[in-house]
């Protein structure tokens, strides 16, 4: 933890000094806007051409009874999966609640099943479709979990990761007219393609405005941004097209594109060839330990490019970070199979699958491709 906090703020001073070096002011201070081109910084009164809303999201907590003894982790069901490893790591007895059939809505369903057989076997227990009713604290300071389905007794701590909210609330949003989905959704900001708000002056990006939640796009949307207000270069941030992702679990999983069943857009894309490949790496083999790597490719039939890629087990991120580089670029299966691998490594299983695992045929594929989103 000492070694986490200073290295956090280590990044911070980084992060000023870029803004310092750039010639930025930097305010500190609760910011509120009071009209189109005016912020109110603690009682201080600042105006602007535009105004960009970057604020980011809050801890979603359901509101039970005893949820004043929960810990949160701040972030939400990819950081659940997280969390359960580090537990689980540090010789914890973990049981992980969710509240869905399967975790991790919007990854590919083989991947789901893979990531929760490999925990599983590591000593976590899973209990699926069970939503939390309550917190019981007993005498002697243990923690027990009420859920619809019965009570889990012995726990230390109770932490909740149950997603995360759009953080608009006291910006001066209604005051000015700025539009937001409904409150009983989440209150995201609405934008349109360049990242406008309904306020031609006020502009917003990130996880404020609810499209794909990951800090690496909200760099891509402030990029774009700039690029449109300075450059005099409209510029839309690209949501559709590979976006690459990752769930820092154990094993850990990347994935980039496209996705396979109920989240994905396999059946409404077209005619696709899965490839998929489950082993025990080489390091595994000959040390004896259980651990499995789970592949898959989605290739379109038609065009031959490869519109999803997949991985879970060890090195995934920084494996998938690479082929996403190629994914991006229009990368087809014709050239994976040119690829010589490098041998012995897990990656090389990505130019080596050469038989399809199954075909899936729905006719001709729409205009646009939907990517999986967290």
């Amino acid at each position: 933890m000492a070694n986490k906090n200073a290295e956090l703020q280590c990044l911070i001073g980084i992060y000023k000094n870029i803004l310092k070096n750039a010639c930025v002011t930097l305010i500190e201070g609760h910011g509120k806007i009071v009209d189109p081109h005016t912020e109110d910084v603690d009682g201080k009164l600042y105006s602007a051409r535009h105004i960009l809303v970057a604020v980011g999201g809050r801890p979603s907590i359901p509101e039970i009874p005893g949820s004043e003894y929960k810990i949160d982790s701040d972030l939400g069901e990819v950081i659940a999966l997280e969390f359960a490893g580090i537990f689980n790591g540090l010789r914890s007895d973990v049981h992980a609640v969710i509240q869905q059939k399967k975790v991790l809505r919007g990854f590919d369903e083989e991947v789901r099943d893979f990531v929760v057989e490999q925990m599983s076997l590591r000593g976590i227990e899973f209990h699926t479709e069970e939503s939390p009713q309550a917190i019981l604290k007993s005498a002697d300071g243990s923690l027990s979990l009420k859920t619809n389905k019965g009570t889990v007794e012995g726990f230390s701590h109770i932490m909740f990761a149950t997603g995360r909210k759009p953080n608009t609330k006291n910006l001066g949003l209604e005051k000015v007219g700025v539009k937001r989905v409904k409150m009983e959704k989440n209150g995201a900001i609405e934008v349109d393609e360049f990242s406008r708000t309904s306020i031609p002056s006020i502009w917003a990006v990130g996880d404020v405005t609810d499209r794909v939640n990951l800090t690496p796009v909200t760099l891509m949307e402030g990029g774009a941004l700039a690029k449109t207000l300075f450059r005099n270069e409209p510029t839309k941030p690209d949501h559709i097209r590979a976006i690459p992702s990752a769930v820092f679990s154990q094993p850990p999983i990347g994935q980039v594109g496209l996705t396979e069943g109920r989240t994905g857009t396999v059946n409404e894309y077209g005619d696709v060839d899965i490839f998929t490949a489950n082993f025990r790496p080489l390091k595994a083999t000959l040390s004896g330990l259980p651990d499995q790597i789970f592949m898959k490719l989605i290739v379109c039939a038609k065009t031959n490019k490869v519109l999803g890629l997949h991985m879970c087990g060890e090195d995934s991120p920084e494996i998938v970070q690479g082929f996403a580089v190629a994914v991006k670029a229009g990368l087809t299966k014709a050239e994976l199979d040119a690829t010589v691998g490098i041998h012995p490594t897990s990656a090389e299983e990505f130019v080596t699958m050469r038989t399809p695992t199954r075909k899936i045929r729905n006719g001709p594929p729409p205009e646009v491709l939907s990517t999986c989103q967290l």
